[in-house]
């Protein structure tokens, strides 16, 4: 998995998504597609046959995973993000 290397933006960009419309953002879930594809390159992953392109594109999903977690922990305590920021 590719590293978040700047928490801190990050952080910012979650706290953003989540300010916008936090019911919306907790009630969010992935796709049965996504969700499937995912899995899928996981498996390959496992088995050691995933190509360098799958293994981005899973990075790239976990990626997005991280974010959208820090969205949820932010809409459901927006105070969190401001400890954190100080």
């Amino acid at each position: 998995m590719i590293a978040v290397k700047n928490y801190k933006a990050s952080e910012e960009v979650a706290n953003f998504i989540a300010m916008t419309n936090p019911a919306k953002v907790l009630a969010f879930r992935p796709s049965d597609e996504a969700k499937k594809r995912v899995s899928e390159l996981i498996e390959r992953e496992k088995s050691d046959e995933i190509s360098v392109e799958e293994k981005r594109e899973l990075d790239y999903y976990m990626q997005l995973e991280h974010l959208m977690r820090m969205a949820k922990i932010f809409a459901r305590k927006p105070e969190l993000f401001h400890q954190r920021n100080r």
